[in-house]
């Protein structure tokens, strides 16, 4: 058997989630996560069955300490309105990519998160950040407490 030389834990950790839900009109926040243990970052919404009319909005925000303080967005890291019946519609995914340059490191925020709002009407939908090129040890030491399991290429 070959050993690969580096198991895709050790490069890409999953650092944050919004489970995926039948989700009331309105905002839900994930957690704030320091940029400062990962090169860059990929956030992936997942859009399910929405609702009547409804919209699904998701962006990234910035923040200067791991509370919330000055919270912002990111400039340009928010992805097209999904809807129902439109170009982006049910059941497909959206990317956002991005990377601690990406902040306004000139005033000091240093701590990101996702934020995915449905409006109109409760819809499936759910996101998932991931940290990826951790700086220090294997990605998979930050991953988020809500990880259960990781079944390795050695299993």
């Amino acid at each position: 058997m070959v050993m690969k030389a580096n198991r895709p834990t050790d490069l890409v950790a999953v650092v944050d989630v919004i489970d995926p839900d039948a989700t009331a009109a309105g905002a839900v926040n994930g957690s704030w996560v320091s940029a400062a243990d990962f090169s860059s970052f990929m956030a992936i919404v997942m859009a399910g069955t929405l609702g009547a009319s409804a919209t699904l909005d998701f962006k990234i925000e910035q923040a200067t300490d791991a509370s919330g303080t000055g919270a912002k967005d990111i400039t340009g890291k928010a992805v097209t309105q999904i809807t129902q019946g439109g170009t982006n519609q049910s059941d497909t995914q959206a990317i956002v990519e991005f990377c601690g340059e990406d902040l306004d490191v000139d005033n000091d925020f240093t701590h990101v998160r996702m934020v995915m709002t449905v409006g109109a009407a409760t819809s499936d939908a759910g996101a998932v950040l991931m940290g990826l090129d951790a700086r220090y040890g294997p990605a998979s030491d930050r991953d988020a407490a809500s990880v259960g399991e990781i079944i390795g290429l050695d299993a």
